[in-house]
Parts: structure tokens; sequence; C-alpha cells
């Protein structure tokens, strides 16, 4: 359910509202807005009496929720969830974020000169990969902890913020310690004890859409991450799996401004991952931008016929620097018109 404060409501009242939620037994969500509070109920089992909290001071209104996901809803929160990481890092706030950086880390030369490009680009996220889930078992699967000191030490250096994937307790453990951001892979999506792993997480989550997920499948993931408490949450449409063999996955762009009908939380582009061709990426990219992505995901590489993983769809330097210009170019003319 949800119960919507009067504009004027004091904090005082706003508490107590919290106070009497959870002597009921139930989890209370502040959401703040620009005008007024709202504070989503999880944790029923049943239909809950609106009476006790309808006359509660400060209180607008009690509505009871029949949607399948109540918390990552416009219902509870018409103000788009800015996810802010600090030092100008934000996803949501009408900027374009740029996460860019290689598949895997594979080295400390190979991430420095990925990272110099990055940086030098205006991006102010790093990707890469320690913990890589590989379709065959005979794949680089990353170096671990020892990728993530390479990319605590590129935080260092170039000051971007760092995300990289977690794949279980222990990773996320890890990643903590790390980086700035935890991933949440395709093949992880409905991995519900690691969903409520990073609901704990004082860390943001980048959630990625799973490869044969539904919409609903997809934000009621979120759901189960902001049920635990981690309202920091950004969604990454990453293409699903299809009959097309053309590409790697069939990117489905659709899905941006569905969900921005449905959430307040920001949604960005994996144009790699999304077409698994590296020729197709920048297209994609534009096109995720026009679209209205609050930001892209992307695979950049030195050798990209050298790389260990993901090399077909990783970006050479010189084509990262020359997507960033147009998609910038795209984004400004968007944004003049009052599009985003």
């Amino acid at each position: 359910m949800l119960i919507v404060m009067t504009a004027a409501a004091t904090k005082a009242q706003i508490d107590n509202t919290v106070r009497v939620v959870e002597s009921l037994g139930f989890r209370a969500h502040v959401m703040p807005g620009a005008t007024r509070t709202a504070i989503g109920v999880t944790g029923n089992q049943g239909a809950v009496d609106l009476s006790h909290f309808e006359n509660l001071p400060g209180v607008a209104e009690a509505i009871r929720v029949t949607k399948p996901y109540k918390l990552i809803t416009l219902d509870l929160r018409p103000d788009r969830t800015i996810v802010d990481l600090g030092d100008g890092a934000r996803i949501g706030d009408g900027s374009l974020a740029m996460i860019a950086g290689p598949c895997s880390i594979e080295n400390a030369k190979q991430a420095f000169a990925v990272a110099e490009i990055v940086k030098k680009s205006g991006a102010k996220f790093f990707r890469g990969g320690a913990f890589k889930p590989r379709t065959s078992p005979y794949s680089f699967s990353g170096l671990g902890k020892d990728a993530l000191k390479i990319l605590a030490e590129i935080r260092d250096q170039f000051g971007l913020k760092i995300v990289t994937e977690a794949l279980d307790d222990a990773n996320v453990d890890l990643v903590e310690k790390y980086a700035d951001m935890i991933q949440i892979g395709a093949r992880n999506m409905q991995n519900y004890t690691l969903l409520r792993r990073v609901g704990r997480s004082k860390l943001p989550v980048l959630l990625k859409r799973g490869m044969a997920a539904t919409l609903e499948e997809w934000l009621l993931a979120a759901e189960y991450i902001m049920a635990e408490g981690n309202y920091n949450i950004v969604l990454c449409e990453r293409g699903v799996r299809t009959f097309a063999q053309h590409t790697r996955n069939t990117l489905d762009l659709a899905a941006v401004p569905a969900v921005r009908r449905i959430s307040h939380l920001p949604v960005i582009v994996d144009a790699a991952h999304g077409t698994g061709r590296s020729y197709m990426v920048t297209p994609l990219a534009r096109a995720g931008v026009a679209v209205g992505a609050d930001g892209l995901m992307v695979e950049v590489h030195c050798r990209p016929d050298e790389a260990l993983s993901d090399g077909a769809q990783s970006l050479t330097l010189d084509e990262y620097e020359k997507m960033v210009s147009e998609v910038n170019a795209i984004h400004d003319v968007i944004s003049r018109n009052g599009a985003l």
C-alpha cells in the first residue's frame, strides 16, 4: 500500500507514521518528493486496514496498490530518481551518463590505457569485469580480487567511478570494498538471494535485464532490491534473446520509454551486449540516446582482436571517441527541445 503525506507534513508527522507502520509488523519506505512525501508499505501478506493510517496527523490519503510492483512505480515517487555517486557522477539528472571500459580487466597496462581515453572523453564512470560469468567453463573468467585492485587504482588516478559485476555474496563483499556501483548481470537478474543481498548494500546497483526477461520480471527484480532498502538502482537494457542471427541479442529500445512510463528509476542502454557486433554499437548507442536513455554502457579495448572476452563487440579507442562526440550531439539537441 501507499501512504501519501500532505505537502505541509512535518518530519515529526512522517516519523510518527513510520512508527505506526512498523508497529504493525510492516516495513516503511520513505520517498521524499518535490511537493510531498510518500511512504510505501511492504511486508503485508494480505489487505491492510487503511483506517490505521488515514487519520494520522499529516496523512493526506492511504491507497491500496494492486500492481505487482509497489516501490519502483511513479505512483510512489512521481519525481525521477537521481543516482548520485558524488563528484558530479550522476545518472538520471538529465545529463548523459557514459559507462565505458573493457569487458574484462586483463592487466593494468590495458586497463589504464582505456581509462585514460574514457576520462578524456568526459565520462564519469569506468566499467571493467573482475568476475565474469562465461558460457564455457574454459573461457577467461576474470582476475578476481587483483582486477578490483586495478580498478581501485584507476579511480584514484583518474577520478572515475567504478562499476563492476558481482556474482554472489562473497563477490558483493569484495566489490563493496573496491568499487562504487555493483552490477547485477543478465544471468543473475532473477537470482533473488543476490538481489536481496545488494538490496542491503550501501552502494548503488546497476541491474541488467535478463536475456529472456519480460519488462514486468525486470521491474520486479528491481523491486526485490528496493524492498530491502536500497533505492539507488539504475536499470540497464542490454538486449534479449530472439530468433535473430545478425546480432548477438536484440536490443529492445522500446523498453526505455516503456520503463519511463512506469518507473521513476533511471534506465540506460548497453549498446555492446545489445548487438554483439562492434560496427553496430555506435548506431544503436545513437538510437538509445534518441529514445531517451539516461546513459550508455559500452565496451572499449586497445586491441579488440586480442581481447580475452567480448572483443567482437568492443570499440577501439578511436571509435569510442567518435561515438561519444556523436551521442553527445544528439543528447544536446533532445535536451534543448525539452524531450528528456
